[in-house]
């Protein structure tokens, strides 16, 4: 049978239209392409820098490397209709996905497009990023979300917060499997705020990024607190006091670049290493410098950074929640060209105790370390926990806990050096030999007792000195004698609880070789479906 179109012609009969062949379907395609990148227009563009801030897709250029990101679901639009909506469905339902290469290996992103319903969340947008994260987790590869969006869009009801219940579930189910880091760049509301509340790291910047569950105009009506969005949920404030946020930048440049930074010192997945980078230093020699750095008298503050500067690879470290909780440091560097944890007490502020906000600081970071393969280092110069009605009231107790129970649940290489003090409970959990560290170091200077030779003193002689004709004095030669009987550098050592006493200039060659034989440690937990942990 012949087909319609190939019948005989009159020639009065006008032939069919023909129809684009591939060059100009092409030539179309790549003008949509351009306009989909181009965003809703040079309006909305302009606005969007009018706010101080990037488009997404500049975003996502200085997140990869050059020219390596696969964006995926371009043309998505939304089906939903009323108020409004039939009428507007642009390209990517304001939120784009796909993934790239940073310092050459996969990385999954999805980011808002706050030009388009102001980022927000509908059903479509929703299932573009369900999607993303599925393949980031079935790939093994680390999740970035640059957050800019206004929550969940109002107009698609219901639907748009089943989105958000999907997103936070398949959190939930790569926490610990895949490296996730949410990066804040523009407003985040309400329920929103709980998916970066679940990743492993939050990036914000200052002027641009908030986060609250209600805003300031419901603050107001509820309790007649009048508050801006900067001092409810800004940047400094989750950074200092909230701890709800990892690192706080002026500029999304800085904030994108140390996101490179970041992923450069995790592995792709729980299965994997991190990556090895041979340092530009030498391990060789002893750094006389560290004799200077710590002084001897235990009450006599220091700077435990510049302890830190001295022990990692090209004294680079990148540290986390810098501005919470700054009686402990948690950081990542590299030794002898290998990912390491540092948590160390920091005696410039509260003399290094630790209290409620530095236990769960550490136990947070901790966890992240043990689940991504990275060894832990523990600087040890700690005088106790915090005393006070305050700290006891708020449960110093449980949060205690939080510390003592990362530690002892890690199962990667834990190493501990003692520089000075170390004292009570706070001894025990910063991860003793006792709780299962592999190998404990000190310095000659080292403390290691149930408490100061001043405070034992006046427990155990009370009586003694209250007796004495000069009590001062009676003080004075029974401390000496406590600390000579009890505290001095080789007590522990005498007793297994450290494994060697070291030349402090030496510290950091010891900690590369322990490290080295450390490497393929393997320790298995009890069977069980998982921990009770302190919450």
């Amino acid at each position: 049978m012949t087909a319609l179109d190939d019948r005989p012609r009159t020639a009065e009969e006008p032939a069919p239209p023909s129809r684009p062949d591939l060059h100009a379907r092409t030539t179309e395609l790549l003008r949509l392409r351009q306009a989909v990148r181009g965003g809703p227009g040079a309006g909305a563009t302009e606005a969007q820098r009018t706010r101080g801030k990037l488009t997404v897709h500049e975003r996502l250029d200085l997140l990869f490397d050059d020219g390596t990101f696969v964006e995926i679901e371009g043309f998505r639009r939304h089906r939903a209709s009323g108020f409004g909506l039939e009428d507007r469905r642009p390209h990517t339902d304001g939120v784009v996905t796909g993934w790239g290469r940073v310092h050459g290996r996969t990385v999954f992103a999805y980011a808002h497009d706050f030009r388009i319903f102001g980022g927000s969340l509908g059903e479509s947008h929703a299932e573009k990023i369900h999607k993303i994260m599925d393949m980031a987790e079935a790939a093994g590869a680390p999740l970035v979300s640059l957050n800019d969006g206004a929550g969940a869009r109002i107009q698609e009801g219901v639907s748009a917060l089943a989105g958000y219940g999907g997103i936070f579930r398949r959190n939930v189910r790569a926490s610990g499997v895949i490296p996730q880091i949410s990066v804040m760049l523009g407003p985040c509301a309400g329920g929103a705020t709980y998916s970066p509340a679940l990743t492993d790291f939050v990036f914000m910047v200052r002027g641009i990024s908030q986060m609250f569950i209600t805003g300031p105009d419901v603050v107001e009506a509820v309790t007649g607190e009048k508050v801006s969005q900067e001092q409810l949920g800004g940047a400094d404030l989750h950074a200092a006091v909230s701890g709800a946020a990892s690192f706080a930048y002026d500029d999304e440049e800085s904030c994108l670049e140390d996101v490179r930074h970041l992923l450069s010192l995790l592995p792709a997945n729980n299965r994997e290493l991190p990556p090895a980078v041979a340092p530009e230093d030498g391990l060789d020699g002893l750094d006389e410098s560290l004799l200077d750095v710590v002084p001897a008298d235990p009450h006599q503050p220091y700077d435990m950074r510049e302890v830190i500067a001295r022990l990692v690879d090209d004294s680079e470290f990148l540290e986390v929640h810098e501005r919470w909780a700054p009686n402990l440091l948690c950081a990542l560097a590299r030794i002898d060209g290998r990912t390491v944890g540092l948590v160390a007490n920091q005696p410039q502020h509260l003399a290094g105790v630790l209290d409620i906000e530095a236990s769960h600081k550490g136990a947070s970071f901790i966890q992240i370390c043990d689940a991504f393969n990275i060894p832990l280092v523990t600087l040890v110069d700690v005088p106790g926990f915090l005393p006070g009605t305050q700290q006891e009231h708020s449960g110093i107790i449980r949060h205690g806990a939080k510390l003592l129970y990362a530690y002892c649940n890690a199962t990667v290489p834990r190493i501990q050096v003692i520089l000075r003090k170390a004292y009570g409970g706070a001894y025990i959990v910063m991860d003793s030999r006792s709780i299962g560290c592999d190998l404990s170091f000190a310095w000659p200077t080292n403390e290691i007792a149930v408490m100061g030779a001043e405070g034992a003193v006046n427990v155990i002689h009370r009586r003694a000195m209250a007796a004495a004709e000069d009590p001062e004095a009676t003080r004075r030669v029974l401390t000496e004698e406590y600390r000579d009987a009890l505290m001095h550098p080789y007590y522990a050592a005498e007793r297994g609880l450290v494994d060697d006493v070291i030349d402090p200039r030496a510290t950091r060659p010891v900690l590369a070789e322990a490290l080295r034989v450390l490497r393929t440690k393997q320790e298995q937990l009890v069977p069980r479906k998982h921990g009770n942990p302190p919450m």
